[in-house]
């Protein structure tokens, strides 16, 4: 039985580590979005992790600290716009370019997320948020405006552990 040694290999293995980052987004009139993410441990070395490489995504919304929804990675269909760009290494998600940099359950037009419903999404017209099928044009920020990721859970007021524009990786 050849298949013995391989098998046995395989399950000395084990399953695969995976990273888990959280993040705090800070967008204006109050709204707010916290996040955790993980994706292969293997790739905090990549140059770029993308939508393929997570494996477990969520956010929730927030509007002066009260919950105003959220979405799941596990809730993804073929007509959820999902599309996710992270740099492991500076543990950021990049903000430049052209057209829609970001679009967790919310595309370039910001009214897809469902109702009810809850999606962000960054592009070269700003970060916001999208409640309720609804984009929310008073949570739009720069577009260009920093959001990183850290190890540490995060709260609703962004405020600790991880302060998205001021961390900096070691």
């Amino acid at each position: 039985m050849r298949l013995w040694p391989a098998l046995l290999a395989a399950l000395a293995a084990g399953p695969a580590q995976a990273v888990e980052l959280h993040f705090c987004w800070r967008g204006g009139a109050g709204y707010t979005m916290t996040g955790t993410m993980a994706f292969p441990d293997a790739l905090m070395d990549a140059p770029l992790v993308t939508q393929g490489d997570v494996t477990r995504f969520e956010i929730t919304g927030w509007r002066h600290g009260a919950r105003i929804g959220a979405w799941r990675l596990d809730a993804l269909t073929p007509g959820t716009s999902w599309l996710l760009t992270f740099d492991p290494r500076e543990r950021r998600f990049p903000m430049s370019g052209i057209g829609v940099f970001q679009a967790w359950n919310a595309d370039g037009g910001v009214a897809d997320c469902g109702n009810p419903g809850f999606g962000f999404n960054a592009g070269n017209g700003g970060q916001d948020v999208c409640v309720d099928g609804r984009f929310v044009t008073e949570s739009t920020i720069p577009w260009q405006t920093p959001l990183h990721a850290g190890p540490e859970p995060v709260s609703p007021d962004c405020a600790a552990p991880l302060v998205v524009s001021a961390i900096r990786p070691a």
